[in-house]
Order: C-alpha cells, then structure tokens, then sequence
C-alpha cells in the first residue's frame, strides 16, 4: 500500500516524529524525519521528496509560527514544486491564510486526526502529480521528435510510424 513515495517530516517533538512514523508507515515507502530545520535543503536536494510536512515552531516558547513561515519560504524559493503542508498545535486562522498564501499546500492541527492527516498529505501529493489531457502529451512528444530530426518531417514520421500527411495534420492542430 506504500504507494506515495518519500515524505520528510520536520518537526522539534521526537513524539511527534515516532507517531507520524506509525501513521503513515503504510502510506509513504520511505519516512524521513528532522527535529530541526537547518537541514532542509540539503536534504531536499539530496533526496526526492514528494511532500514535507512542517511544523510551525522550532524556538522554545515562541509559538507565533514565524519558524514555519520562514522555511516554507525557503522550501518554495528552492524546491517550488514540493509540496509542503504545515502542521502546528497553535492552530490560528490568520497564520493558515498566511501560510497558505505563501505557498503551503494545506494546514493540520495538533492533535491531529490520522485518516484527516493521510487524506491531506495524499491530496498534497496528487495534485502535485497532474494528469496532462492526452493530446497535449502528443503535441509535446510531436514536438520533441521533429526538433530531435532537426525539423526533417520525413524522418520524424518515420519515426512515430505515421504518414507526413498525418503529422503534418497532428502539427496543426
């Protein structure tokens, strides 16, 4: 059943860590965990993430979720196309919209629901992984077969097993 690939989790709370570890065991085929954020982006660039789940706060005793909004800024300046979704027991409306706003795919409050929290991080991932309509998956590899033939017509037809007369059609559309 662990079909949605690499999660990383950050988050300061090794509790927190061991139960999201439990949760989603049989969702992710890998679970990597950090109690600080300071390695993110190393982490980001040395592994394929599909979704990182952040918590908001990382000082003691400041729970204002300026920590979370800071490495989500980092995480979407350098990995736009991860999504990330924000986790925090300080649930406030405004910090959401806010986090939201800056790029969080979704927000979970502590304590969280687990069929709630499972359902969230693999809407996050599905909808990270759009489904492109058929024919624009065939003008793109249209496209990419003539400029692989330099343009020559002929020989990209060839290759794709169709007539000219038919990729020419195929090209104007």
């Amino acid at each position: 059943m662990n079909n949605y690939g690499t999660i990383l989790v950050v988050d300061d709370n090794p509790g927190i860590l061991t139960a999201v570890k439990i949760c989603l065991a049989d969702v992710f085929e890998r679970i990597i965990t950090l109690s600080t954020p300071d390695n993110i982006i190393s982490t980001l660039q040395q592994e394929k993430v599909d979704v990182v789940l952040l918590d908001m706060n990382f000082s003691l005793g400041v729970n204002t979720g300026q920590d979370g909004l800071f490495w989500l800024q980092t995480i979407v300046h350098h990995h736009p196309n991860i999504p990330v979704v924000l986790v925090t027991a300080y649930a406030d409306v405004k910090l959401a919209v806010k986090g939201m706003k800056i790029g969080a795919m979704d927000f979970i409050a502590k304590p969280w629901d687990n069929d709630e929290l499972i359902r969230v991080l693999r809407d996050a991932v599905d909808k990270n992984h759009k489904v492109v309509p058929l024919n624009q998956m065939e003008s793109e590899h249209i496209r990419k077969v003539v400029d692989k033939c330099h343009g020559n017509v002929s020989k990209a037809a060839e290759l794709l097993g169709i007539t000219r007369q038919t990729l020419y059609a195929k090209i104007k559309k």
